[in-house]
């Protein structure tokens, strides 16, 4: 088993590192970066239509799959296209590789085996009161201002919260980390080095206090991520240690933080625009879960996953050369005419609906039943309290590390207390 410290290049990475790409080709396609709702799947429908693998000379050079095939196939072939090297687009030089993004089988497989049982959905359902306590307490507050953002108000600090439970911190604590990690995230947005650098420092003190605080609690390791991942530091099995332990808690905090606000405040978009599906799924809250399937196709936030090819290859009649990257633009194969029909059509029981909103592979999303819980409890709890929400202005997509919303002006009316008192935000009433 290889023993090697977090951050050390294996022979692979170095014979890559030495590939000189080729960067002097003409740029095929740029990504843009001042989205409005929507328009990125326009964008991406063309590709499909006319270069559905392009090249682009934007962030250092990138080859994007827009075609549900091709990337399903790269995202599967961990042998040929590896994480290692460049894990996103634009490629982010650290001092260190994160675990468990950052690393390829069997180094990544360690972490998945401490990882995976945790996050299993008889566990995460454990957490279902405190997820909807959070989202109660939100949606109150919603409802008693005057100045309702749908994500500064609801999805960021609900998605935080909901992770801190997870983890079991104590309130205090997860104060905290709903304020950093909220800040950490628009500050990713605005990419503001200085925020960013400040906000990574202190996630990654929150992560060892976790840490510590859990194995002082002594949890049950089947059920407890950082009991998990400690009984994994104990194991001579393989070359997890304390400090890439922690490592991963800061990662997944992070992880946990980015994707289900994107898809959260997409939602909200959706349902804004559509009141008919709205006062459906109000009426009809037993079809929430069909919902967010077809909302997690409809809205995946990953586009800037990468992987690098180890060798020369061919992707879809392209030749890409060994150590160019290539983004998996997830949110363009979940609506692939060749594997959806109407795929920009919201489709209630959609046939097949077999989205790759969570990847592929073995860098398959860990918390996919925590993400569906997550949402349907945030959409109930929404729904529930309201009688209906709407736009009140102009959304704010995020720039391209993400698809989906930084800010949704929202104006909601319905009860401002489980008591039946009437209320209304920015309506005017």
């Amino acid at each position: 088993m290889d023993h090697r410290p977090m951050g050390s290049s294996t022979g692979v990475q170095e014979q890559i590192a030495d590939t000189q790409p080729q960067h002097g080709r003409g740029s095929e396609w740029s990504p843009a970066l001042d989205e409005t709702f929507g328009s990125a799947h326009r964008d991406y429908a063309r590709l499909r239509q006319e270069n559905a693998f392009p090249w682009s000379k934007d962030f250092g050079g990138f080859w994007a799959a827009t075609t549900y095939a091709d990337i399903a196939r790269i995202a599967q072939d961990d042998d040929l296209f590896i994480t290692s090297v460049q894990n996103v687009v634009p490629h982010v030089p650290r001092s260190s590789r994160r675990p468990p993004l950052h690393f390829d089988p069997p180094e990544h497989t360690a972490y998945r085996v401490a990882i995976d049982p945790v996050l299993r959905r008889a566990v995460v359902r454990e957490h279902e009161d405190a997820f909807r306590a959070s989202a109660q307490e939100l949606v109150t507050a919603m409802l008693r201002s005057d100045d309702v953002d749908g994500i500064r108000d609801f999805a960021a600090p609900f998605v935080m919260d909901c992770f801190a439970a997870f983890l079991g911190v104590p309130p205090s604590l997860t104060r905290h980390i709903r304020e950093i990690g909220v800040r950490y995230g628009f500050a990713i947005q605005d990419m503001d080095n200085e925020v960013i650098g400040e906000c990574s420092a202190e996630l990654y003190r929150i992560a060892e206090e976790v840490y510590r605080d859990r194995l002082a609690a002594d949890a049950d390791a089947g059920r407890d991520l950082v009991s998990s991942l400690h009984q994994a530091v104990l194991s001579p099995d393989n070359h997890i240690t304390e400090k890439t332990a922690i490592a991963t808690i800061r990662q997944m905090i992070v992880a946990g933080m980015g994707a289900p606000q994107a898809v959260l405040g997409s939602c909200l978009v959706h349902l804004a625009q559509d009141q008919t599906l709205q006062q459906h799924l109000r009426d009809h809250p037993e079809d929430l879960p069909a919902a967010i399937e077809e909302f997690l196709r409809l809205h995946a936030p990953y586009r800037v996953f990468a992987r690098t090819a180890r060798r020369d290859t061919e992707v879809h009649g392209r030749m890409v050369r060994a150590g160019e990257p290539i983004a998996l633009i997830f949110p363009s194969g979940n609506r692939d005419e060749a594997v959806f029909s109407d795929p920009d059509e919201f489709v209630l029981r959609r046939q097949g609906n077999s989205h790759l909103a969570f990847g592929r592979g073995s860098h398959k999303c860990p918390a996919a039943a925590m993400g569906r819980l997550e949402l349907r409890i945030a959409l109930e709890v929404l729904l529930a309290r309201t009688d209906s929400f709407g736009l009140t202005g102009e959304v704010v997509m995020m720039n391209w590390l993400e698809y989906g919303p930084r800010a949704v002006p929202l104006n909601l009316s319905g009860r401002a207390t489980a008591t039946g008192v009437r209320s209304a935000a920015r309506t005017g009433q």
